[in-house]
């Protein structure tokens, strides 16, 4: 998952959107493909300093130095094909399914970490979040516009006509808005942005990132009087 978000560990906000929004991704490349039932994956989540902010070992607890966070890895389309016709070129009908929805799934998860943002940002405002991709696009995509460009050179060679690439956008949109909205998901999701902003860490293992994320996921008959 290829997207830098620069922050400054002092501002409490912007820090706690950029967790969110990493969550969100984590969250939804390890529950999300799990509960399709896809292959696991890889990832990690590093927090970096800018290059002219790193003067000592001690980066972390420097006032006012800007970061860099970003998931490393995560993906099941390690390398994109010029087409997805050439890349399921000799696959049986099942090996394309499979492809294709892993295909569609890396789309999703790369969407759930601007749509994490874009819940909370919503719930301080006391608002329910818009679930318009117009309207997420306009007010809350701070840190998406990486994003975006990775899934319009996943939709590419996905799909060469425009208007079956603005369907299936928005298909997929709405997928990551479910993952991101349902409450076990996104109890998920505040439980590991906790996590990232208590940690203080430069990097956060994959293992460990999971650890947090079963721990924190519980069954929707439990959460009736969460708020």
């Amino acid at each position: 998952m290829k997207h830098n978000c620069i922050f400054n560990r002092t501002h409490q906000l912007i820090n706690r959107l950029v967790a969110i929004h990493e969550a969100g991704q984590a969250t939804a490349i390890y529950l999300g493909n799990k509960q399709k039932r896809l292959p696991p994956v890889f990832f990690q989540i590093f927090i970096t300093p800018v290059k002219d902010d790193f003067q000592s070992s001690r980066f972390l607890n420097k006032p006012n130095a800007k970061y860099i966070a970003n998931i490393d890895g995560g993906r099941l389309i390690h390398t994109l094909p010029s087409s997805i016709e050439d890349a399921t070129d000799g696959f049986s009908p099942a090996q394309i399914i499979a492809y294709r929805r892993a295909f569609e799934a890396d789309i999703i998860n790369i969407l759930a970490g601007p749509l994490a943002e874009a819940k909370y940002i919503a719930q301080r405002g006391g608002e329910p979040i818009n679930p318009h991709p117009r309207h997420l696009k306009a007010q809350y995509y701070f840190n998406g516009i990486s994003e975006l460009e990775s899934i319009n050179e996943y939709l590419e060679c996905f799909l060469e006509n425009s208007a079956l690439r603005k369907q299936k956008i928005t298909e997929l949109f709405f997928s990551a808005f479910c993952f991101v909205n349902e409450r076990s998901n996104w109890h998920a999701i505040a439980a590991l942005a906790d996590y990232i902003v208590g940690a203080n860490k430069s990097v956060m293992e994959c293992n460990e990132i999971i650890g947090v994320l079963e721990a924190a996921y519980i069954n929707p008959v439990f959460l009736q009087n969460d708020t």
